[in-house]
């Protein structure tokens, strides 16, 4: 078995356990809550920190990067939005979700586990580039056109005050205030001293493991409500489509090979919480967010190493 595929299935058979522990009754609902509110407030922060503060980034060109892995995501949200409601005749707040759903990766609670059991820390480099930006744009994304498609466009100011209000929230949000902090410690070339390092990497070598079983745990809570076809077909789009766009605009702008390759294995990562989230906040297309979710992420354990292996024949 070649070191990439094991790497795959250790990662999702990790989430594999979780879920396992859930659905069989051996751990509570309330518990994968609390495993995951600790990985995504405390581990995960603590390990973007580490990362950060240390990062040289290999080369990586953060708006070539950006406008590739932005690019393709908007298409993708598009494609998803047209599916939703031209084939599948939904309404278009119902499409602003399947936009979501087929174009938001789970970059966090399986993103960062899984680039860093292929690419290492260097990889995780990369990856918070995007990750700093990620939920930001999608998040005033959606919040957007949700304002315009309830308002018909008419309360420009009503979008404006919700999209300020999350960007001014968003600073509290614990990733991000991770990488941003250890942005400013790499700014002032200091070290860590000894026993805060010590501090840190147990903290951080906690956070790949937890967040892998915090979300398989959590996956019992989803599950398949009806809306198969348009879910699989929101699934086929996130998981093959984006991740090709991905993968040819980097070819053809020619992004260093490490960031080529962390910008299409992110693109191929499942649909990510966030998407059920949205939907949940508006009320509207829960059952659709909840199926493409469950999906997506039992689809990924094949075409994440599929994605992988056409990337590393690409970029080497």
């Amino acid at each position: 078995m070649s070191s990439l595929v094991e790497t795959v299935l250790f990662v999702f058979g990790l989430a594999a356990l979780g879920y396992i522990s859930g659905v069989s009754g051996y751990l509570k609902p309330a518990i994968g809550d609390a495993v995951s509110e600790f990985a995504v407030r405390v581990a995960l922060p603590v390990l973007l920190f580490r990362t950060m503060a240390h990062a040289d980034f290999h080369g990586a060109a953060p708006w070539t990067l950006w406008t590739i892995y932005f690019f393709a995501l908007a298409v993708t949200w598009i494609a998803g939005h047209l599916t939703v409601t031209r084939i599948f005749g939904r309404d278009s707040a119902a499409g602003v979700v399947g936009g979501v759903s087929a174009a938001f990766s789970n970059s966090v609670l399986l993103g960062i586990p899984f680039i860093l059991g292929v690419y290492g820390k260097d990889g995780v480099e990369i990856l918070s580039l995007i990750v700093s930006v990620h939920l930001a744009v999608v998040m005033i994304a959606s919040i957007v056109l949700f304002e315009i498609f309830e308002e018909g466009g008419k309360a420009p100011g009503r979008w404006l005050e919700l999209a300020i209000g999350f960007v001014c929230k968003l600073f509290g949000n614990a990733i991000i205030v991770g990488i941003l902090a250890g942005v400013a410690w790499h700014l002032t070339g200091l070290a860590l001293p000894s026993l805060a390092g010590r501090f840190v990497d147990a903290i951080a070598d906690t956070a790949g493991p937890l967040a892998l079983f915090a979300m398989g745990l959590s996956l019992r809570k989803f599950g398949i409500s009806g809306n198969l076809m348009p879910s699989a077909t929101l699934s086929v789009l996130k998981l093959m489509v984006m991740p090709a766009i991905v993968l040819v605009a980097a070819w053809a702008f020619g992004l260093p090979p490490l960031a080529a390759k962390v910008a299409v294995a992110t693109a191929s990562m499942p649909a990510g919480v966030n998407s059920y989230l949205i939907a949940v906040q508006f009320r509207t297309a829960q059952g659709l967010a909840s199926s493409q979710l469950t999906l997506s992420t039992v689809a990924a354990v094949v075409t994440t190493a599929f994605w992988l292996a056409i990337a590393h024949a690409v970029f080497g």
